[in-house]
């Protein structure tokens, strides 16, 4: 059953399953890039903040009245009211350091002792020369090991007189990644909440709509159908090709595909592009309530069977079976041609019967000689019947089949001749079969035609020759004939003036072309005028593959 678990490869995972760790892949991924973008932001946001913050207190502890006078005599280390001034404005303005340097760049008072005696930062240098600026600066003392980063304005301090004398440096430290991280986690924790469970319950929903979808199955359940699917078309004999709606080729097996003779995988190709013959593509695209339909393509038979597949109310697919039927059609043929001669053997037991009870009726009679005259004559009409055969043809299977065929036809009084200028030498055993169905064929067809017309001279003439190239069959009978519309379905599979491809009729000549054809040659009909009477001439060449042993 379909609904049924397969268990082939061990346990797996359900579907509902796999695609919740799939989601929560996906949101981890998108968290780690949110989380990218939010600290690459935080950045932004935090130094375009903390640098307004920090230029604007840089320049009100340079416009310092105290800062102004006393910088430019401030010595190292050597407290002043520079540090108050310092003090008061790192205090007011709640950044983590403020520091004043002498014109050189080396700090002479700051917030932090340690500071002092060491050179600013080289990012600010230009404040030196009475450009302020504002920017990201390195503080730590060894960047080397571990280098801190603050958001930092360097304003240069004017004395009374607009000279530079010093430097008046403000600055707020840079939060380190994990602090950045830290502030943000409460927001990602939320998120990833959020995010994990419509991501579990997107999953569940989802992975019930598949299932509705796939009727109940889970994936690796698909994988094991398909296998399963492929395996049995690869073992069927029988070939199968479905079409969709538009007439699109979903599914080609293996036995089609070299059945039809293609050339490449046709799967996903219109139907009318693989180059099919037209009776083919109209068998594949439109069922038929007949059942099995004959198509006769290329060398084979095939037997087609097409059934439309509906879901829903409405056809979704259309499905076609085929096997070849071309060996069956010969074995057909073969046994039709046995059946003749049982029947032409059943005939002469009949007549034998006759003949012994007269020759048993002039032994009782007395009369010896009339016997001995009696069983002379009977002999002579055989040894002339099978010598008129035997001296032409050498082969004995195709011998035994005309003897048979003239000895049938005479009692339905229909007289089939053999051409004087018939040759035909020891043939091979599959060429025998070969040239036994198709002059069966053709004589059968051209007794039937001229059954027809009831004519009290029914006659069918048969030639045949063989030479380098091949065997020659002809076939001509003085019957109705076949008009000239119809002269080119003569040979076409389930074609006859008799009945329908139901009735097992049409497929004899149609079998006859196979056989060439598969053999190097081909069929035709003609009409031909002889002794003011129409003829309906059958000519078949069985082409090299007829070589003589």
């Amino acid at each position: 059953m379909i609904g049924r678990r397969l268990r082939i490869f061990g346990t797996r995972r359900t579907l509902s399953s796999q695609l919740l760790a799939l989601q929560l892949l996906i949101i981890v991924a998108v968290l780690v890039v949110i989380s990218g973008l939010s600290l690459a932001q935080a950045s932004a946001t935090f130094q375009r903040e903390q640098g307004l913050r920090v230029q604007s207190a840089a320049e009100n502890l340079a416009a310092s009245p105290t800062v102004r006078q006393l910088l430019a005599s401030a010595q190292p280390r050597i407290r002043t009211a520079l540090q108050g001034a310092v003090e008061s404005v790192r205090a007011v303005s709640g950044l983590d350091y403020a520091q004043l340097t002498d014109p050189d760049g080396i700090i002479v008072v700051a917030t932090d002792p340690s500071r002092v005696g060491q050179e600013s930062a080289a990012e600010g240098a230009g404040a030196r020369t009475g450009r302020s600026w504002t920017g990201l600066a390195e503080t730590s003392t060894n960047t080397a090991v571990s280098p801190d980063a603050s958001v930092q304005s360097q304003v240069p301090v004017l004395d009374a007189d607009g000279r530079i004398v010093g430097v008046a440096i403000v600055g707020r430290e840079y939060p380190s990644v994990w602090e950045r991280l830290a502030q943000s986690t409460p927001d990602l924790v939320i998120y990833l909440a959020v995010a994990s469970v419509l991501g579990a319950v997107g999953s569940i929903l989802l992975a019930r709509r598949v299932k509705r979808q796939t009727m109940g199955m889970e994936a690796g359940e698909i994988v094991d159908l398909v296998r399963q699917r492929q395996a049995m078309l690869e073992g069927l004999k029988e070939a199968v090709v479905a079409l969709d709606p538009s007439g699109r080729v979903v599914l080609l097996s293996r036995s089609a595909h070299d059945m039809l003779g293609l050339d490449e995988d046709g799967v996903g190709r219109r139907v009318e592009e693989l180059g099919l013959d037209d009776r083919v593509l109209d068998v594949l695209r439109h069922p038929s309530d007949d059942g099995d339909q004959l198509v006769l393509t290329g060398d084979r038979i095939l037997v087609f069977n097409t059934v439309p597949i509906e879901a829903s109310g409405r056809k979704v697919a259309t499905v076609t079976t085929f096997r070849d039927r071309t060996e069956l059609s010969e074995v057909q043929s073969k046994l039709d041609i046995s059946r003749t001669s049982s029947t032409a053997l059943r005939e002469h037991i009949h007549e034998f019967d006759n003949q012994l009870h007269t020759i048993s009726g002039l032994v009782q009679l007395g009369e010896y000689d009339e016997v001995e005259r009696y069983v002379d004559g009977i002999t002579e009409h055989r040894e002339r019947l099978t010598s008129t055969v035997t001296d032409r043809i050498d082969d004995l299977g195709v011998a035994a089949l005309l003897i048979a065929k003239i000895g049938a036809a005479a009692a339905r009084s229909v007289t089939v001749a053999l051409d004087d200028a018939s040759h035909l030498p020891r043939l091979d055993d599959d060429a025998s079969r070969d040239l036994c169905t198709v002059v069966g064929n053709l004589v059968d067809n051209a007794v039937d035609a001229v059954l027809e017309q009831n004519a009290a001279d029914a006659v069918v003439r048969v030639r045949i020759v063989a030479d380098a190239d091949g065997i020659e069959v002809e076939v001509a009978d003085n019957g109705p004939g076949i008009g000239t519309e119809d002269t080119d379905r003569v040979f076409e599979q389930g074609w006859s003036t008799k009945g329908t491809s139901l009735d097992g009729h049409g497929f004899g000549l149609a079998l006859v072309r196979v056989v060439c054809r598969r053999r190097g040659g081909e069929v035709g009909v003609s009409d031909r005028v002889e002794d003011g009477r129409r003829w309906t001439v059958f000519r078949a060449v069985t082409g090299s593959g007829g070589r003589t042993r």
